[in-house]
């Protein structure tokens, strides 16, 4: 079924077209939330949260080409897990603090990053403070600017920017420490 059938079914209620939008989606969606909620039952819920919001909006969703409605869904299920952190104050934005000197850690180079299994990068993003993984994923994933992520996370972009660098910082710690252990 076509993105553009398979929604207008849903918005007329078709159980089989919900079905359809579940089994097709449910996979992906998962995998946005987790990479929010950093654990898989709390990634479950939130997924299941999405598409209920998915389906009581579906019929404002306007098709605008292959992958729109992708696209639309992964959005809400962002918005979802951003809900969520906001409402259980699970940002740890750390303010930013001039006079204290940032970690230091020198990012590996890409060929090296390359060699990591993808389910361990994830893992390793999955273990950030929810501040850190939340703003990462805006900026290095989703494509949002500091302004954007500020604006979605209610922190000033200073802060965004600040807790961008120290989820690299630590990242690039983890990753070290995975190529030091494997000797990748």
């Amino acid at each position: 079924m076509e993105e553009q059938i398979l929604a207008e079914g849903c918005s007329k209620g078709d159980d089989t077209a919900r079905r359809e939008l579940y089994d097709r989606y449910a996979g992906r969606l998962l995998a946005v939330a987790l990479r929010y909620a950093g654990d898989r039952a709390t990634a479950e819920d939130l997924m299941h949260d999405a598409f209920l919001k998915i389906y009581g909006a579906v019929g404002r969703f306007s098709y605008r080409g292959p992958g729109s409605l992708r696209a639309w869904m992964e959005r809400i299920t962002v918005n979802v897990a951003l809900e969520w952190l906001r409402n259980r104050n699970r940002l740890g934005c750390v303010p930013l603090d001039e006079e204290r000197k940032l970690p230091e850690a020198v990012e590996p180079a890409s060929e090296e990053v390359a060699r990591i299994p993808q389910a361990e990068l994830l893992g390793m993003v999955g273990e950030l403070p929810d501040g850190y993984r939340a703003v990462f994923n805006l900026y290095c994933i989703e494509g949002y600017s500091h302004r954007e992520i500020a604006e979605m996370l209610g922190i000033n972009e200073k802060s965004s920017s600040s807790q961008l660098f120290r989820a690299r910082a630590m990242l690039a710690r983890k990753i070290k420490a995975y190529l030091d252990a494997h000797r990748l």
